[in-house]
């Protein structure tokens, strides 16, 4: 394994203000203890009757995508009230999720290469999903990340290069600053979607569950297009989820604005620079 730095703090010490300027900041945050042991044993029970399937570079790292409207306890996690809220105090804005899928890392995994979500044209790996300008992902673990169980790995504050080797197109086998997240079952690790992250091999002993979930504002939708909702999926959905399944290439922009439009507003909380001060 290499010799990264690990960033074990008590992330439940973190003020809400602090939580928003780390992942703004420093492109990731965690949240722990968001679901507890009988929580977690019925996502895991779920999950275990997903259809599997390797990916191109190995066969011990699985996923199972598009499971947003397979019912029961995996369905209801994107409505997740704490994380809900945090979005919302997050975005200050409509939520709308993006996507949703499960994956697997087996003892053999060999890791996943630093890398972008957020590709400004679309690519053949994320489509038109990953070009929107802010999105957050959120990784839920069911399973401890340990240095040797494939812990998540991140380049912090990749996102707000301007520099050319923050392409986000680009891919790196390693980087000698990148950071190791040990986190507990239960908690989720939040990403900006442009920061370059991966995470480790598995070289332990058993396998590492987690479910993603994008979330986006409303005003963000994608450079083009994409698939809408079946209204049937959407019909069978409870109202929380529903409610944050909304038209995934919505977007709000004023391409005719004006430099002096009426109405300006006098406040704008979600600038201000004192926001990271909340309690």
């Amino acid at each position: 394994m290499p010799n990264a730095k690990i960033d074990n703090r008590d992330w439940s010490a973190l003020t809400l203000g602090e939580r928003i300027r780390q992942i703004e900041v420093e492109g990731f945050v965690v949240l722990p203890d968001l679901l507890d042991a009988a929580h977690i044993a019925r996502l895991k029970n779920e999950a275990n009757e997903l259809p599997l399937t390797a990916v191109d570079y190995s066969p011990h790292q699985k996923g199972s995508p598009g499971i947003q409207f397979r019912g029961g306890e995996i369905t209801e996690l994107i409505a997740h009230p704490p994380m809900i809220a945090f979005l919302r105090a997050l975005f200050g804005d409509e939520i709308i999720m993006m996507s949703y899928g499960f994956a697997r890392s087996e003892p053999g995994h060999p890791g996943i290469s630093l890398h972008a979500d957020g590709q400004h044209w679309g690519s053949k790996i994320f489509g038109f999903e990953g070009s929107c300008p802010s999105l957050v992902r959120v990784l839920y673990y069911l399973d401890d990340l340990t240095a040797e169980v494939s812990p998540f790995r991140v380049v912090p504050r990749s996102h707000i290069s301007l520099h050319a080797d923050a392409n986000p197109y680009l891919r790196y086998e390693s980087h000698p600053e990148e950071v190791m997240v040990p986190v507990k079952a239960g908690g989720a690790v939040l990403i900006n979607h442009r920061v370059f992250h991966g995470n480790f091999p598995n070289i332990g002993d058993r396998a590492r569950d987690m479910l993603a979930i994008a979330y986006r504002p409303g005003w963000a939708g994608p450079m083009q297009p994409v698939a809408e909702w079946d209204p049937a999926d959407l019909a069978r959905l409870s109202p929380e989820v529903r409610a944050l399944c909304g038209d995934r290439s919505k977007r709000r922009w004023m391409f005719d604005g004006g430099n002096k439009p009426k109405g300006m507003a006098l406040q704008a909380p979600g600038i201000d620079p004192s926001r990271w001060d909340r309690r």
